[in-house]
């Protein structure tokens, strides 16, 4: 039986000892670190993700500031807002929840986000930082990753890491942050071919592709460690990640379960983030 990472116990240790570093950084500076969201529309998912983000802040004592959007707002009128928030010193972090409407470019949006106030992590300068190793505002999900690792004391040094995914989000980063820690990698993807020989050497396997119970005993080495990103529902409506956790638990040494994995860990690392930019404003 698999050693279960979990996400939830370690983002309620986290947000304890955050919650005590923001009571000190309020004596100490007179107001706390603010993070304001942009919601536009009503997709169910992203207000669902925003009222967890809200309930985290309130948890931690981080000033929460959430802007609703009707999905007719123009582009322009997203950026004059985004610009504001820019020049706002009472905003410490800014997050523009994805996916926006189509007629909004979200490449620009992301762009137009001061990047001492990004605490998603995608501004394109963020992003080139990491990839020449300058200092940088990690992404929520990766740098939530490389934290449950650390928490089962898995050194990732040497090992052979495999990712099935390349978003931007997800895949390409985490996959450089496994690179920094010395491992080597394999980014898999919908075009890699005999895709089970590939994952069955891995000794971390990260999944991160969005298809319910997509990864079977037969593409996971024996005793290596699973970490489930996806978020789907399975044929019974239930939350499951992208593996059939059920059927690879038993062959594997530590595995992530979903709900109660990495999700915990991206809200936690944005709160963590948030911080960091307010640290970053008041120069520690």
């Amino acid at each position: 039986m698999a050693q279960l990472i979990s996400g939830t116990l370690l983002s309620q240790k986290l947000k304890d000892n955050m919650k005590l570093q923001v009571e000190e950084l309020e004596q100490k500076y007179g107001r706390k670190p603010h993070l304001t969201v942009v919601l536009v529309g009503n997709d169910p998912g992203s207000i669902s993700y925003v009222a967890g983000k809200e309930k985290a802040c309130n948890y931690v004592g981080i000033k929460n500031t959430t802007i609703h959007l009707e999905d007719t707002v123009s582009e322009e009128e997203l950026l004059n807002l985004v610009d504001r928030l820019n020049k706002d010193d009472s905003v410490d972090g800014i997050l523009v929840q994805l996916p926006l409407p189509k007629h909004i470019s979200e490449a620009k949006v992301i762009e137009k986000i001061d990047i001492n106030k990004d605490v998603d992590g995608f501004h394109p300068l963020n992003v080139s930082n990491l990839w020449l190793k300058k200092k940088c505002m990690l992404p929520c999900t990766p740098k939530g990753i490389t934290k449950l690792l650390d928490e089962a004391n898995i050194d990732v040094a040497g090992k052979r890491v495999v990712v099935i995914g390349r978003s931007n989000i997800v895949g390409l980063p985490v996959s450089k942050l496994m690179l920094d820690r010395n491992a080597t990698v394999t980014i898999c993807h919908s075009k890699t071919q005999d895709l089970a020989s590939v994952t069955s050497q891995a000794d971390i396997l990260i999944v991160a592709i969005g298809k319910a119970k997509f990864v079977k005993p037969e593409m996971v080495k024996e005793g290596a460690t699973v970490i489930d990103v996806g978020v789907n529902r399975d044929e019974n409506n239930k939350l499951c990640g992208d593996v059939d956790f059920d059927l690879v638990e038993p062959k594997v040494a530590y595995i992530t379960k979903v709900p109660g994995g990495v999700g915990p860990m991206t809200i936690t690392c944005l709160l963590e983030n948030t911080i960091e930019a307010f640290l970053n404003k008041v120069g520690e």
